[in-house]
């Protein structure tokens, strides 16, 4: 194999994540830093309402795998309050829905580190190869994690699922990656933790896969095999050799 780019996932496969949408917590606290913008709503009720929009995003997009835009969703929440918007300078209306994005998730985040060697080995492979990631996540939180991690840098693309409105494992999210990459499916390796979004959905396209059976991701899926499996980030350098003596 020629090969000559690489595609990660990004959670999961680099980053070691773990978040709680559920938590009281989060709705608590943006309840109570609306309240500073004018906006009085139940901790409950904005959790109700936030779940709400994101069914409504998905449902009228009309994809097979929908995904939704959380900076989109608070964006809409605002426009529902134009009275409590209208007392608010422009510039604020404007960066808010960034800012309760990002807060979301920052409220929700109980881990964030990368998995071991990861660096170590990413330094390497820039080297020879073109990388780049792609990820079922938000622009206003995948980035900036990245970026935390020390990691953004190493990618181009960075290809973001709530930027298209579709989710892996649709083939077009794959094929935006290749084509910030201006590579054919035959010179590019996938490397993804989760058996059907990034087996599957890499396979559609004739990528050759790396199946990292990490702490997260889904195992098995049915009539999906991978061209390669490993169990520590470290084994993937042996993977790649396996590649390239083919």
């Amino acid at each position: 194999m020629n090969l000559k780019a690489i595609v990660f996932d990004i959670n999961g496969t680099l980053i070691d994540i773990q978040t709680d949408e559920g938590m009281e917590e989060i709705y608590r606290g943006i309840s109570h830093f609306l309240t500073y913008q004018g906006i009085y709503i139940h901790r409950r009720e904005l959790c109700d309402e936030y779940y709400r929009l994101m069914d409504e995003q998905r449902g009228a997009s009309g994809e097979a795998y929908p995904e939704f835009d959380a900076v989109e969703l608070w964006q809409e929440f605002l426009k529902r309050r134009p009275e409590a918007c209208k007392a608010l300078p422009k510039e604020k209306v404007r960066v808010l829905p960034s800012v309760l994005a990002e807060m979301y998730r920052g409220i929700s985040l109980f881990r964030l580190q990368l998995y071991p060697e990861v660096k170590n080995i990413l330094d390497d492979l820039v080297k020879r190869y073109k990388l780049a990631a792609l990820s079922d996540a938000q622009s206003a939180w995948a980035v900036p994690e990245m970026r935390a991690l020390g990691i953004d840098g190493y990618f181009a693309p960075i290809v973001v699922s709530g930027d298209y409105g579709f989710r892996k494992p649709d083939r077009r999210i794959f094929q935006a990656a290749l084509d910030g990459l201006a590579m054919e499916p035959k010179d590019v390796l996938f490397v993804g933790n989760d058996m059907y979004r990034d087996v599957y959905g890499a396979k559609q396209l004739g990528l050759k896969t790396v199946f990292f059976s990490s702490n997260q991701g889904t195992k098995k899926s049915a009539g999906v095999e991978p061209d390669y499996i490993i169990y520590q980030f470290a084994e993937l350098p042996k993977a790649i050799a396996f590649f390239e003596a083919q």
